[in-house]
């Protein structure tokens, strides 16, 4: 059992890597933008691959646009992964989903960052209040 989680995990990892380079390199369209691939799930069988994407710079108007081109490409990208992955009797079929984590991440860091930053200026206002009056 634990072999064959081990295979499904460098089969996830080989996967990922190979979309990456074909998206990088092979997939011309404008509609995507920047693409990162976070992680691939196949499903026990490698009949299906659940890929998980993230968009750089993108409003979200702009994701639903870029989640319908790769659904539209979805076909055409899996041939390319069928031609790079030679070893593989089958190759699973691309489910891609939008992970928004990392936007939601950088979204909470901005979040934390502003918040120190209020503190930092209380902090410091009270710290020159307390100053003043020393001074008088």
């Amino acid at each position: 059992m634990a072999r064959e989680f081990s295979r499904t995990r460098r089969v996830n990892q080989q996967i990922q890597r190979e979309l990456a380079t074909i998206l990088m390199r092979e997939v011309r369209d404008a509609r995507l933008g920047m693409v990162t691939i976070n992680e691939v799930e196949t499903s026990r069988d490698l009949n299906y691959a659940k890929v998980f994407v993230t968009f750089l710079d993108s409003e979200p108007e702009q994701v639903k646009a870029q989640m319908d081109a790769l659904l539209e490409l979805a076909p055409y990208i899996r041939s390319l992964l069928a031609s790079s992955l030679r070893n593989m009797r089958a190759i699973p079929e691309l489910r891609f989903s939008y992970d928004k984590s990392l936007v939601e991440g950088i979204r909470m860091t901005n979040v934390v960052t502003k918040v120190i930053a209020e503190d930092q200026a209380k902090a410091d206002k009270h710290g020159s209040n307390e100053s003043d009056e020393e001074e008088q």
